[in-house]
């Protein structure tokens, strides 16, 4: 049976609204009614453009049409699932001539299918929404606290007007690209089927000093040469606050501390790893250059030795 491409036929996005899909019949049916159309195949046009506005029009219809085409690739036949027995009532254009195979398997009865009294669709059938995935930023400092966000969420098949707000909890020692689950706030399900999830993925906003690897966290500290070269005790911040920092005497630029416990927290915490960056003072003066030409005759100092 050749699978039929509504929001080709119409000519829209997968992710049209209902007003763009409305607007796009609109458009194409004045184009190729049989009436006034010189087009070719006006008549079987007209007639797969009805067919597709009847199904991708209803939120409920269109969900079921892309539940179950969403696995169809071009050049195969396609098949409704096992399960798919019974479908939707519509009512039929009036212009639009009878609905094609393909529509009849897929949702059945046509024109004259009994609708159950309350819903509109006949007993039996229920397809679970589909999952929606989304990307949400946070920044180290939620991602160590935990914190409560704010979301405003569009609904694509209830029209661009249909938003709502949902307050989301960004649990305490969260990794990027860790995924939070939402029951039931995905897409719409059909025939009394359940909503699909909300999957959000979180990602880490870059920050100004710090940087993150799995559950630890790595920071560049910017010493002094005598810092390292005598030893010394400096605070240093981390994400829960300032803490104490040994720098051993003779430490070089590069070398790598840990702070046990200091990352992102989990069962176990991360680390923090300090990384080691000497800074040497500018001579842009007299007394700074006396000080260096002193090192440089006194200290015998050559950074090159071991070179060959």
């Amino acid at each position: 049976m050749k699978y039929q491409d509504y929001y080709k036929i119409l000519g829209v996005d997968r992710n049209a609204t209902p007003g763009e899909i409305k607007k796009a019949y609109r458009r194409n049916a004045r184009k190729y009614h049989p009436d006034v159309s010189k087009e070719k195949n006006a008549e079987e046009q007209f007639k797969e453009l009805g067919e597709a506005y009847e199904v991708l029009k209803d939120p409920e219809k269109r969900s079921a049409y892309d539940q179950f085409g969403s696995n169809w690739k071009q050049g195969q036949e396609f098949k409704p699932p096992p399960s798919w027995s019974t479908g939707f009532s519509f009512s039929q254009n009036g212009d639009a001539g009878s609905f094609s195979d393909f529509f009849e398997s897929l949702f059945g009865g046509g024109a004259g299918g009994r609708p159950h009294p309350a819903h509109g669709f006949r007993r039996g059938f229920a397809v679970r929404g589909q999952d929606h995935h989304a990307k949400v930023r946070v920044s180290l400092e939620d991602a160590y606290h935990g914190s409560r966000r704010n979301l405003e969420l569009s609904q694509m098949d209830a029209g661009p007007s249909a938003r709502r707000t949902l307050q989301v909890a960004i649990p305490k020692g969260v990794s990027s690209g860790q995924k939070i689950r939402l029951a039931g706030q995905g897409g719409k399900g059909a025939g009394g089927g359940k909503n699909g999830d909300l999957f959000l993925e979180l990602e880490f906003v870059p920050h100004r000093i710090f940087k993150d690897e799995g559950k630890n966290i790595y920071l560049d500290l910017p010493v002094a040469p005598w810092e390292v070269a005598l030893g010394s005790t400096i605070e240093v911040p981390t994400l829960g606050g300032k803490v104490s920092l040994k720098i051993p005497p003779g430490s070089q630029t590069d070398s790598r501390l840990r702070l046990k416990g200091r990352g992102l927290p989990g069962k176990p915490p991360g680390d923090q790893f300090v990384v080691l960056k000497i800074v040497t003072p500018s001579a842009d003066n007299e007394k700074s250059r006396n000080l260096y030409q002193q090192m440089r005759d006194d200290l015998g100092f050559d950074p090159r030795k071991n070179f060959t």
